[in-house]
């Protein structure tokens, strides 16, 4: 008769899974994917090497479950701010904008390690995957915005790609070195009009939502 886990033993093993990828993920953050071994994880989750295998049967694995939920979180975070009442279709496409940037911003080691640094080749398809995500709700709100007669006529996956691909590369640099505050805030002023102008809504815009952006979420990536 094959052996089954009581709730207890469930439960267990659900809280130390759970304590890994944590673990993993501020690794990560700290030293990126390729430094980020199972030896090294291990040790900062106060675990042994092959209780991590335990969990997940390879670093690949491991790594994929770190970006799935770090990236997760993002995605989430900015489709909320994007679909949020009380704000139109371009207050809350440039507030969007503000909030990605300032919480990239927050935590340069974690969104450098989700945007761009080399990472395992399992993460390939998940970064793709990611990037629809992100393009699926800017082409909504783009869309409302268009629909609402605040944004001119265009093809909203177009403008959406064109913005996820625009933001990712103008963070990208910022990211990898260290940043005053003065120069963090010019960045996502500058990157909320630049998000903006591409979507063709008036750029002054672009200060007030930035400022708002400080409000709506105080999270860490």
């Amino acid at each position: 008769m094959a052996y089954r886990k009581t709730p207890a033993v469930q439960d267990r093993l659900a809280a130390a899974r759970e304590h890994l990828v944590e673990q993993a993920t501020a690794v990560v953050a700290d030293v990126g994917w390729a430094n980020a071994s199972v030896t090294v994880v291990a040790a900062a989750a106060g675990m042994s090497v092959g209780s991590v295998y335990q969990h997940f049967p390879s670093k690949g694995a491991l790594a994929v479950e770190v970006f799935r939920r770090a990236s997760g979180r993002e995605v989430e975070v900015l489709g909320k701010v994007l679909t949020e009442g009380g704000r139109d279709p371009v207050e809350r496409l440039a507030l969007g904008v503000g909030v990605f940037a300032r919480r990239a911003m927050e935590s340069r080691g974690l969104a450098h390690a989700l945007l761009a640094a080399p990472a395992e080749p399992a993460l390939g398809e998940e970064r793709l995957g990611f990037r629809r995500r992100y393009r699926e709700v800017f082409a909504e709100v783009i869309r409302e915005g268009i629909h609402t007669g605040l944004l001119p006529d265009q093809d909203p996956e177009v403008t959406a790609a064109a913005l996820t691909g625009a933001i990712g590369e103008v963070l990208v640099d910022p990211l990898s070195a260290p940043a005053e505050g003065a120069d963090a805030d010019h960045l996502v002023t500058e990157l909320v009009a630049m998000a903006l102008r591409c979507a063709g809504a008036a750029a002054p815009l672009g200060a007030r939502a930035d400022h708002d952006a400080d409000d709506v979420d105080a999270d860490h990536l």
